[in-house]
Parts: structure tokens; C-alpha cells; sequence
């Protein structure tokens, strides 16, 4: 069974707060699975997964499913890079240049999917 979904009002408030620099780790962990949730559902498919440890990870992105073993496209970052890149906040090749994120992979580029739609409630 899976996760529940993180409902918009709560993940964007749980954002909105981690991009503060007091955020604190429970906040910062429903931001960055929320951030992967819509990623998930702007991007369907099965074909890169998106790694941001200890947080949560995503299968996403159109195109040949991965199923078993070690996927052939994975994009690995932390939550602070995460939370940028999704904002964002940076740049996807930015992160790439700075180090930041590791993408391995012929389809392990999230440049069209970054910054994600994420804002559904007003503020």
C-alpha cells in the first residue's frame, strides 16, 4: 500500500515554511514529498526516479517503465536542493554544475519538469 497523498493546503503551507530558514525537520519532510507528489502527478510515467533522501523518492516522467533492480535514470539530490530546484529557487542546470544534484541516466533530465506547479491555494 502506498502513502497517502499530502493534500495541497497542508503541503503548500509545510513548503512555504521550509523555504524559511527555521524550518524544522517534520515540515521540511511534508515539503520535499509533497514537492515529489506533484512532480509525480505533472509528470506521470515510470521512467526516472527522483531521490531525495532520507524524504521520499518518485517514479516519474513519460516513457519505458522501470520495474525491477537498479532504475537506468535516477536523479538524487538533498531536501535543500530539492526544495529550490521545485520552487524554483535554482536552476536545473545550476544544480548540475554546482554538484548538487546527481543525474544518471539518458532521460535523468528534469529541466522541462522544474520549477513544478505547486501553488494551487491562494495565499
Amino acid at each position: 500500500m502506498g502513502r497517502a497523498k499530502i493534500v495541497a493546503l497542508v503541503g503548500e503551507a509545510a513548503v512555504r515554511q521550509a523555504l524559511l530558514p527555521e524550518a524544522d525537520r517534520e515540515t521540511t519532510a511534508i515539503a520535499v514529498r509533497y514537492l515529489l507528489q506533484v512532480l509525480a502527478e505533472n509528470a506521470p510515467g515510470a521512467t526516472v526516479e527522483v531521490r531525495v533522501p532520507p524524504f521520499g523518492a518518485v517514479q516519474c516522467v513519460e516513457g519505458p517503465n522501470h520495474t525491477r533492480g537498479t532504475p537506468p535514470n535516477v536523479v538524487e539530490t538533498d531536501a535543500a536542493t530539492w526544495l529550490q530546484l521545485a520552487t524554483g529557487g535554482i536552476a536545473w542546470t545550476d544544480a548540475l554544475q554546482r554538484g548538487s544534484v546527481s543525474a544518471s541516466g539518458q532521460r535523468a533530465d528534469l529541466s522541462d519538469e522544474l520549477p513544478v506547479l505547486w501553488q494551487r491555494t491562494p495565499v
